[in-house]
Order: C-alpha cells, then structure tokens, then sequence
C-alpha cells in the first residue's frame, strides 16, 4: 500500500529486467516512498529513452480558426494592467493544458484594437514579433518606435522595456514567440510593470535601431562590442523577400545558393556577432518553390512554423496536413519532418536550437528523399 500524502510512488512489476516481487521489496519501496526517493531501475526507460521522445505532440492551429477568436477577444476582453496583453497562447495538447506551443516554446496570436495601447513592461523571457497580415501598430523598445508591417519580424530581447500603440483606424494581429516555458522550468523568470502608456506616439518610417544597425555589411564604430541579443528591432520583409527570390535565381542559373533543390532559406542574425537573434531563440525563413519537397529533418529541440504563404502539405511523424496562410504547427524534437508543394510556400520558423548547441546537446539527421521512416 502506497505511502499516503507522498508525491513519490514506486510500483513493484513482474517485468523481466526487474527484482523479484516479494514483501520485503514492497516494504523497501514504501520506505523510498516516505522518503521522497526514486529508484532508477523502475524509470531508466523514460529517463534514458533510445532517443528523444518528447511529450510535446505533432499538432497545428488553423489561422482561419484563430483570427476570429481573436477579433471576438477584442470586443470583450480590455487590453490593461492584469492581463497586459490581449495575447491567446498555442497549447500544446501533450502538455497538460499548459500554455506552451512546446516544452521551451510559447507562441500566441495577440490583437489589438484601433488606437490602443498595449502597457508597458519588461521580462527576462526573449521575444518577439511576427507579422503575417495587416499593419499600423507600432511596437516602442526602450522609447524608440518600430512599425510593424506585413512579414515583418521584429525580435526584442528580455529586460527591455516596451509596449505597443496601434495609431491606425483598424485592428491589428499578429503572432508572438517567447521563451517562457524555458524560462518558467528554470525558475529564471523576472517580471517588472511599467507605465500604462507607451512613451511615445511618434510613428517615423524607419526607428532609430534601423537607422543605425539596418545597412548590410556595415557597422557602426561606436558599437563594436558584441551583445548577447540583436540591437536591430526590425528586419524587413522586402530584405527578406529578395534573399529569398535570389537565392532561387542563382540557382535556377547554376550556381549552388539553396539548401536543397527549390529550397531557398535564411535566418535571422545579430549584426554584432553574427550568431542567432536571441540567445535561447533561432528564426529562419524557408521558400519552396513549385513542385518541390524537402528531405525528412529529424533536430534535438522544438520548433514552431507559420505559413506566410502560399499552400502545402506537411508531415511531422506520425501527422499530416494541408496547410495555408497563417497556419501554425509545431514540430516536437526529433520528429521527421517533411514539407511539400505544388504552387509555392513560404514559411516562418522559430526554434529552441541555440540552447541545445551551447550546451553541445544538438542533433540533426537528413533522412534521403524516398527512404521508409
């Protein structure tokens, strides 16, 4: 008989890589019991698994589902101190109801109304911003105002003070992505409240941060120090867009400039040291062409995928869809995934990946097109 109010429980099983049942070895276990103590011969199996099995399942979240929820959102939930943000997180149906898109990774579709303020604050998770339709708010990063537009990816690393103010006569939507479930595993987590207003209303084309660190290729000489987070609050979609396109020209002229045939990818790097955007965050954009279909990628961590557009059919283990514009998935670690299309798909991708590769944990396997999983 278990040991009452003890969280620890310790079963006695007929298996055949375990002791004997006896009494004696259930009197044993009922002491481990009282004692908060675990022995490792009845968990190594899921504590030392073959490979990584998350608990974290393939899942994807319908744009068309999303957005309307959000607009209802809007009339009936005020944006203010309490709940900060009208922001309505992905949940991963293998977490328990947590509001994680991943085990590490948060991700959730935030609205805000014509002309009103998200309040200001700061945290020490990484964020971000992505944008995949509309335009007209504006995000303020330590008192410099960024605008956000369609394919926009606007990164904000922990402990900056910001809020968002939306200056047009239309509501706005776009997706977040944080580090909180990292971050709240690892009780790291500082929270603090600012004003309720943003500092400014100004709404410039360009903010100061794209004035001094948006020119390719250059640095300024009075910022030569690294920093462990990207000083850029704004990469552009037109920038993005003509990488893309580029790289598929360059190849369809002969020279080697995708990742694989009609696969065309970037990421997202910190000007001062060229690694990732955010220490804990990778993001990457991905464009296939017509008619191409990528090689299966198993990884060691997480990721979170946004259609910006076009259309395709993607399979993660055991899962597969038909996805569109504004679609969300989640790819748990060392799933395979494959993504297909016939007329052309452009995606947004955030990862967990920097934090397995410093802690040399990272794996990456590249199945061949046409082998049997």
């Amino acid at each position: 008989m278990a040991v009452p109010d003890s969280p620890v429980r310790v079963t006695a099983t007929d298996a055949p890589d375990q002791p004997t049942r006896t009494a004696a070895l259930e009197d044993l276990y009922r002491g481990f019991e009282k004692e908060l103590l675990v022995p490792l011969w009845t968990e190594i199996g899921d504590l030392m698994p073959a490979h990584p099995k998350s608990d974290a399942l393939p899942h994807i979240w319908r744009w068309n589902n999303l957005l309307p929820m959000a607009e209802q959102a809007g009339e009936l939930v005020p944006v203010g101190r309490g709940g900060e943000r009208r922001a309505i997180a992905l949940a991963n149906p293998g977490l328990g109801g947590r509001p994680f898109a991943t085990p590490t990774l948060w991700a959730a579709i935030q609205y805000l109304n014509p002309r009103e303020d998200a309040p200001v604050h700061r945290h020490t998770q990484n964020a971000f911003r992505f944008v995949v339709e509309g335009e007209g708010v504006w995000t303020v990063v330590n008192g410099d105002p960024v605008a956000m537009r369609r394919g926009d990816f606007l990164p904000q690393a922990g402990w900056n003070w910001h809020g968002h103010h939306n200056g047009s006569d239309r509501p706005m939507a776009w997706i977040d992505g944080l580090d909180i479930p990292f971050q709240h595993y690892g009780d790291s987590t500082f929270f603090e409240f600012g004003p309720e207003e943003v500092e400014t209303r100004a709404a410039p084309e360009r903010s100061r941060s794209e004035r001094l660190w948006a020119h390719p290729g250059l640095r300024p000489l009075t910022r030569l120090r690294p920093t462990p987070a990207t000083p850029l609050l704004a990469y552009r979609w037109e920038y993005t867009d003509r990488a893309l396109s580029e790289q598929l020209a360059l190849e369809a002229e002969g020279y080697s400039a995708t990742v694989e045939p009609g696969h065309a990818a970037v990421r997202y790097t910190n000007p001062t040291t060229g690694g990732d955007v955010m220490p804990t965050i990778r993001t990457e954009f991905h464009r296939l062409a017509p008619d191409t279909e990528t090689a299966t990628r198993r990884e060691v961590g997480s990721s979170v995928f946004q259609v910006f557009d076009g259309a395709g059919r993607v399979t993660v283990g055991e899962a597969a869809w038909n996805v569109e514009r504004g679609d969300l998935f989640a790819v748990p670690s060392w799933l395979p995934l494959t993504v297909a299309t016939e007329h052309g798909l452009d995606l947004f991708r955030f990862s967990d990946t920097p934090v397995f590769e410093r802690l040399h944990q990272d794996r990456v396997q590249i199945d061949p097109k046409g082998t049997d999983q």
